[in-house]
């Protein structure tokens, strides 16, 4: 979510606009190849259930940068689905989605940052980003990979 780290893989993204996705819930479950935590959009089929988050636009040649990047067919899948804005705007988007979760894992902190930084910075709403701030992170052992992953925001 957070638009540096985005940037960072991807220079062509540009923001489109804050998007709902009804019908699934922000969980860290997803088991990262750091064996912590990652996130997930998780189908729940409750409407009330609402992943809130930026949807972008990428110059199609950097797709397949981002798809490894996200470990597209070994631990997530790409799907489209339709997002709405508070205008009702709706719009077709793909996403990643887990296939190899376990709900006992917590984040690292510098990732639970990203995904703080990037509600944040994108505006979601207050009741969202205090839902992201209550997840537990634990700290990575591996001081330099956090120092590497924290860099971004200097």
């Amino acid at each position: 979510m957070s638009f540096n780290r985005l940037r960072s893989r991807t220079p062509s993204a540009h923001r489109i606009g804050v998007f709902e996705l009804p019908g699934y819930k922000l969980k860290f479950h997803k088991i990262g190849k750091d064996g912590s935590a990652k996130c997930n959009a998780y189908f729940t089929g409750i409407e009330t259930d609402i992943v809130e988050g930026l949807a972008f636009e990428i110059d199609p040649c950097e797709i397949k940068t981002l798809d490894k990047v996200e470990d597209l067919g070994k631990g997530y899948e790409k799907k489209n689905v339709i997002v709405t804005n508070n205008q009702g705007v709706k719009l077709e988007v793909f996403s990643y989605f887990a296939t190899n979760i376990n709900d006992s894992l917590l984040p690292f902190s510098w990732y639970k940052k990203h995904v703080l930084e990037g509600a944040e910075s994108a505006g979601l709403s207050d009741k969202y980003i205090s839902e992201i701030m209550d997840i537990k992170a634990i700290n990575d052992p591996d001081s330099l990979r956090e120092s590497r992953e924290l860099k971004i925001y200097e």
